[in-house]
């Protein structure tokens, strides 16, 4: 284990258990956060997939949104899949009216974007910085309609971004939990590490 990076996994809902699994790959220190008080000492929080709406619905009975949504303001890295990438998003569409936004990237997705359950994809992709292609999985996957000039676009397709950096926060409409390759949770790592380093000066 690696004592010296402590990266939390949202478990109210969703596909967090996969993500723990990866993380446990890389060696590192896992925590489960389902209360406010599981955000303490965090050097970052990873977002999965799931029902946004349902995730959404309990992060506001637990009051773990508002605080989440400040320490991802002050600075917390943080990386969304699927339906944590809708949370993440500062405009919504086609979301339920009390469904809350984090505003943690200046996106805007479009739930089930790309289809329902049967429209379900996978797909190599290209991602900067990898130098062979990524196999994604696409499982009701929201899409990017739009985003801010501080947003950098890691991977696309068909014109659509699926993978989106912006500060300390990363970004993806697929499921890199669900599968064996560690690269993009590596990406997410070093923005950690980065964080970490320019905490300290």
């Amino acid at each position: 284990m690696n004592p010296r990076v402590l990266v939390g996994v949202l478990a109210l809902q969703g596909a967090f258990d996969a993500h723990v699994r990866r993380l446990t790959d890389l060696d590192l220190e896992s925590r489960l956060v389902k209360d406010i008080s599981d955000l303490d000492d965090l050097d970052g929080i990873i977002l999965p997939g799931g029902e946004s709406t349902t995730m959404s619905n309990l992060l506001v009975a637990s009051g773990l949104g508002t605080v989440l949504s400040h320490r991802l303001h002050d600075g917390l890295p943080v990386f969304g899949t699927c339906a944590g990438m809708i949370m993440m998003a500062r405009t919504i569409q086609d979301g339920r009216p009390d469904q809350i936004s984090l505003d943690a990237m200046d996106i805007q997705v479009r739930r089930n974007g790309y289809g329902r359950q049967n429209d379900s994809f996978e797909q190599d992709i290209s991602v900067t910085s990898l130098e062979s292609p990524f196999h994604a999985l696409f499982i009701r996957a929201p899409i990017i309609e739009s985003f801010g000039d501080g947003v950098e676009v890691l991977a696309s397709v068909d014109e659509h971004p699926v993978l989106v950096r912006q500060a300390n926060a990363l970004a993806s409409s697929f499921h890199p939990e669900l599968v064996s390759d560690l690269r993009v949770h590596e990406i997410f790592l070093s923005m950690i590490h980065d964080s970490k380093t320019t905490s300290k000066r």
